[in-house]
């Protein structure tokens, strides 16, 4: 199972005026699936600090995948892409493509989903959306390969490759 944290890109939850729900979300999937919350931050749409703390996790040996809501859309402050693309080694572009595709049939806002996927050190970096409903429905098409994604990236996976 995975090591995760959890990163929430908002400026009204970094000043305490909104629960993180989306956060909430993504621990409540994670943890049901096995996996283990290592830590859990509440940001504002800051793209230095987002970075940072992105680039933190990352560096520390600790989390195998950080999971990020809030900040993929088309807002003036909607930053997260952006804080990922800074630190990311590479990019897994099937992951945000399979989440916008799988979840196109339910909103046709999924296409305008600006989340990104990829690779930081051995460390794997998702972006979800920034609501709870977003969350599941994204989180649950990233699930059925995050455990092996981990594995693979932190050298713990000797099968073959599985295609």
């Amino acid at each position: 199972m995975a090591t995760y944290a959890v990163l929430t890109s908002s400026d009204l939850g970094a000043r305490g005026e909104r629960a993180d729900t989306s956060g909430d979300a993504i621990v409540e999937l994670m943890d049901s699936a096995g996996h283990t919350l290592a830590a859990r931050v509440i940001l504002p749409d800051d793209v230095d600090r987002l970075s940072g703390q992105l680039a933190s996790w990352c560096g520390s040996g600790r989390v195998g995948a950080v999971l990020t809501t809030g900040g993929t859309g088309l807002g003036a402050r909607d930053v997260m892409p952006e804080a990922t693309a800074r630190v990311l080694d590479f990019e897994i572009p099937g992951i945000a493509e399979a989440m916008r595709s799988q979840t196109l049939h339910k909103t046709p806002m999924a296409m305008l989903s600006r989340s990104r996927a990829g690779v930081r050190g051995r460390t794997l970096i998702v972006n979800l959306p920034g609501s709870p409903a977003g969350v599941r429905e994204t989180l649950a098409v990233v699930l059925p390969v995050l455990e092996h994604a981990v594995e693979v990236l932190q050298g713990r996976h000797a099968g073959p490759h599985p295609l």
